[in-house]
């Protein structure tokens, strides 16, 4: 997600003025650096569809989720042309819905199936293209299928579960926690970076704050709402801090090592798809092996 545990500006930080313009009050920026209001009603919407998705008709949400990984991919796709990267988008948009949809309808042994497929259909598809950069643009499609489409299947598998509308809500719950604990932590306290060569804004204070958060929800969320022990619910806190805080460093050094600052703007206040999924994406897993095995 959009580094949000923030840590004082530094002195790059901060709108630039045009130096034609005429001199005026300058309007303070966010510490966090975004707009917050727009973020609030862009993040409200889709928490509002992720809701009425689920309470209506399971399978739409998997549309939804389908939906998000092809916009993922093709901010991937675009993203990587500016190192010269040419991954195909055809076969890994449509393999990347397909393993979302195998994996909700028959599980995990289908899901590993449809992404061995999709690799192969891949590597064919490349081989079009003759010989060079052949091993770079398979490399990057296969990494890109990992990241988002096969990653983002075991939101299907959670929500397959019998229990598993209330599995993919306490998933979202506790992994925005992190995101809105680390955020008001990183406001109000943050003072010590984390990794300042790869996430500036990101602070230990942020960190606390996410760690307490993820924990309390991750409690109200198994316990309250799943019926499983209080143990379990430290434990699915515990990761999702740890995964959510790893998915927005990696996804940091992604756009870094690609040279953009968001992987575009289709989500107004809050940058590209994957600016949001990187963290949902890095929790989901761990997330989905702790309830399957502890609490369904």
């Amino acid at each position: 997600m959009t580094d949000t545990s923030a840590a004082p500006p530094g002195p790059e930080s901060g709108p630039k003025r045009d130096q034609g313009a005429a001199p005026g009050p300058a309007k303070a920026p966010s510490r966090a650096g975004r707009n917050l209001p727009l973020a609030i009603t862009s993040g409200v919407l889709l928490v509002a569809a992720v809701v009425l998705t689920l309470a209506f008709w399971k399978l739409a949400f998997i549309f939804l989720v389908a939906a998000a990984v092809v916009i993922a991919l093709w901010e991937m796709a675009r993203a990587m042309t500016t190192r010269g990267i040419d991954i195909p988008q055809e076969p890994l948009m449509l393999g990347g819905v397909v393993m979302l949809f195998v994996a909700y309808l028959f599980g995990a042994p289908a899901l590993v199936t449809a992404t061995a497929v999709t690799v192969l259909a891949t590597m064919l598809w490349l081989l079009r293209r003759g010989v060079a950069g052949y091993v770079q643009n398979v490399s990057a499609s296969v990494f890109t299928l990992i990241y988002v489409p096969f990653l983002a299947s075991f939101v299907a598998l959670l929500l397959s579960e019998d229990e598993g509308v209330k599995g993919v809500l306490a998933f979202i719950a506790v992994t925005v926690a992190s995101d809105i604990g680390g955020y008001v932590a990183g406001v109000l306290f943050g003072k010590h970076p984390m990794a300042p060569v790869i996430s500036p804004k990101k602070s230990w204070e942020g960190f606390a704050g996410s760690a307490l958060a993820c924990v309390v929800v991750g409690y109200l969320v198994v316990v309250p709402l799943l019926d499983g022990d209080w143990w379990v619910g430290v434990i699915l806190g515990l990761l999702a801090v740890v995964g959510a805080t790893l998915g927005d460093l990696c996804e940091s050094v992604i756009k870094r090592d690609l040279g953009i600052k968001d992987m575009s703007q289709v989500i107004p206040g809050h940058g590209g798809m994957m600016d949001r999924l990187d963290s949902l994406l890095a929790t989901v897993a761990p997330i989905w092996l702790v309830l399957h095995y502890l609490v369904f």
